[in-house]
């Protein structure tokens, strides 16, 4: 057997290549979300946490998700689901559920335009 003479292993630098944000982009969006990196307990509530205590961790899980690429993907992930614990795309659950009901009034009142109009046109 032929043994070559050691020779220390040497990494060329390559830069970080981004990796697509959009699964329809041959990856899914998660790939590149930064909380990956950190301690899912951050983004989700420990059973009786205080009040103070919860408010400092959502506020650093916001910070978090504030330099986070896919931010925008995880919040309509967070609202399509409904994802009912923890904060997703820089909103706790209480404040999906508010995104939630407006959009809802908001399509609601698209609606009723749109009718309108239609109405409007017809006579």
């Amino acid at each position: 057997m032929l043994q070559l003479p050691h020779q220390p292993l040497q990494v060329a630098a390559v830069p970080p290549q981004r990796a697509p944000a959009r699964e329809d982009e041959a990856g899914p969006w998660h790939a590149e979300a930064v909380c990956r990196r950190d301690e899912a307990g951050l983004f989700f509530a420990p059973s009786k946490e205080p009040t103070a205590a919860r408010l400092a961790r959502e506020a650093a899980a916001k910070r978090v998700c504030g330099r986070c690429p896919v931010m925008v993907e995880c919040r309509e992930h967070a609202l399509l689901q409904p994802e009912p614990y923890g904060v997703w795309g820089g909103l706790t659950a209480a404040e999906r559920r508010v995104a939630l009901a407006r959009r809802r009034r908001r399509e609601v009142e698209l609606r009723k335009a749109a009718a309108a109009d239609t109405i409007a046109q017809a006579g």
